[in-house]
């Protein structure tokens, strides 16, 4: 049964000039100038240089009230969803670009190399092979079609022949796709076409003992590294040393003779290779610029952060005459035309107030970061960077929770001591045995260390290095220890153990 009721809601609306801004905030200067080029080239009211707009308006009477609305390009908004949490970025999602930071430079293109790609290259290597039909010929570029940019074959031989089948009208059979793929495995850069890593180290070490000019020691180390790969890669990939030597037969010294073959080889075949789609040489635009001057931090942001921008005086004198004559003496097309120009200028005004305030928000964000963290960036000692998180910030500033996580995200300072993502300086504390508070950098810098300086054939375990860090005054599990070895990207105890 349905019912009708009255009820009242009050709901937060953003309006398109905060939608505008908090699009803008997210932006990284290195995509900023082409945010920018986008509009000038949308907005013919917006031109580049000094911003000096007159009042159109009036001091008396405000904006005329014409009966048109404000331009709306976006839809209306709930609050909720811009009001998202510090969400992690993706490094290889960040659009970069290269050039130096200044605005006086004249734009320069930057020359791509001419270079093959690994696909290229492979179907190069493939015109040497004889054919006897042109089925043979298609099996084969399939199958290369199918190896991906690290030079495997990850795509099982059914499959290939039903792509054959669907794409080509090829009927095929497993035994013909093994057979070429064995003549394409045999292809430069050694392990290409392999389905595992296993294969692709079999590949490369079988390619070695094919040369004739080995010396007997080489041969030998080859021969174990081959049997090794073959008959014990699960014992070899977890690092079992004592029952290789028992299941080999072997002493410490020609395993690690062994060992010392396999790390020779190359686990990504076609890393060498640029991909299809590769581009030039990128580089991080830094978003800041700090310069410390004896002892002094000085703040600035990069120049393409500062753009000018302004409306354009012959459209803005079009709008005088216009508002000079009455709606009785303006036809239906003037009407429109004195409407587009109107929301063109009033659009081109939000998005210069828009980048002025992106400038005072990164500027005031960046300024108490800078502040925040001065210790760090006086010395350049991670284990002076203070525990830091959004709301410490947001507090200090004034600004949104929100806010500052657009500004840190994406974004890049510039130091003395190198090029730093703002993300890497907001952390948790960490409380020392003594109840002083510090930041996790500083464990895991202290951390990094002792595992850096561990003996490699008994590494310490996860207890150990607990144990270690309390005797040093740090509060801390062992949990949260194998915690902060997994974000540094360290394998356990086991997979450090070197020979």
């Amino acid at each position: 049964m349905f019912k009708q009721n009255l009820s009242q809601k009050l709901v937060q609306k953003l309006s398109p000039q905060q939608i505008q801004l908090m699009k803008l905030l997210q932006v990284p200067t290195s995509s900023l100038e082409q945010r920018i080029k986008e509009e000038l080239e949308e907005n013919p009211v917006l031109e580049e240089g000094e911003n000096v707009v007159d009042d159109l308006y009036g001091q008396e009477d405000g904006p005329i009230d014409d009966g048109t609305e404000a331009p709306e390009r976006e839809e209306e908004f709930e609050l909720d969803d811009y009001l998202s949490d510090y969400i992690e970025d993706d490094p290889g999602s960040y659009k970069l670009r290269s050039g130096d930071y200044t605005s006086t430079e004249e734009d320069k293109t930057i020359p791509i190399p001419v270079q093959d790609s690994f696909q290229e290259y492979l179907q190069q290597q493939l015109q040497l092979l004889e054919f006897e039909d042109e089925r043979q010929e298609i099996i084969a570029r399939q199958i290369i079609g199918s190896i991906d940019d690290d030079g495997y074959l990850r795509r099982d031989p059914i499959h290939i022949i039903d792509d054959l089948m669907f794409s080509q009208g090829v009927s095929a059979d497993v035994s013909e796709v093994e057979h070429w793929l064995q003549k394409i495995q045999r292809f430069d850069p050694p392990g290409t076409g392999a389905r595992d890593l296993r294969e692709c180290l079999l590949i490369q070490l079988r390619g070695l003992l094919e040369q004739e000019d080995l010396r007997l020691d080489d041969r030998e180390n080859l021969e174990l590294a081959e049997q090794l790969i073959d008959k014990h890669f699960e014992s070899f990939a977890k690092k079992h040393f004592a029952r290789l030597q028992k299941q080999l037969e072997v002493d410490e010294s020609e395993l690690r003779g062994a060992m010392d073959e396999i790390i020779k080889l190359n686990p990504k075949p076609a890393s060498g290779h640029s991909s299809g789609n590769s581009g030039p040489i990128q580089y991080v635009v830094p978003d800041f610029i700090i310069i410390n001057r004896e002892g002094e931090l000085e703040l600035s942001l990069n120049s393409r952060n500062a753009p000018d921008l302004r409306v354009s005086e012959q459209y803005q004198e079009m709008l005088r005459s216009y508002r000079k004559r009455t709606n009785a003496s303006m036809g239906q097309r003037e009407k429109e035309t004195y409407t587009f120009i109107k929301q063109k200028i009033d659009s081109a005004r939000w998005f210069i107030d828009a980048i002025q305030q992106r400038q005072d928000t990164m500027y005031r964000t960046m300024y108490s970061i800078m502040r925040y963290q001065e210790d760090f960036f006086l010395s350049g000692d991670q284990r002076r960077l203070r525990p830091m998180i959004l709301k410490d910030i947001a507090d200090i500033t004034g600004l949104d929770i929100s806010t500052v996580s657009r500004v840190a995200n994406s974004k890049f300072v510039q130091t003395e001591f190198g090029t730093k993502r703002l993300k890497d300086f907001f952390s948790e504390s960490l409380q020392t045995q003594d109840g002083e508070e510090v930041s996790t950098f500083e464990v895991k810098k202290i951390l990094s260390e002792i595992i850096g300086k561990e003996n490699k054939r008994k590494p310490y375990s996860d207890e150990k290095l607990k144990d270690m860090l309390q005797d040093k005054g740090y509060n801390i599990a062992r949990r949260t220890v194998a915690k902060y070895r997994e974000q540094l990207n360290i394998s356990v105890a086991r997979l450090r153990k070197e020979l």
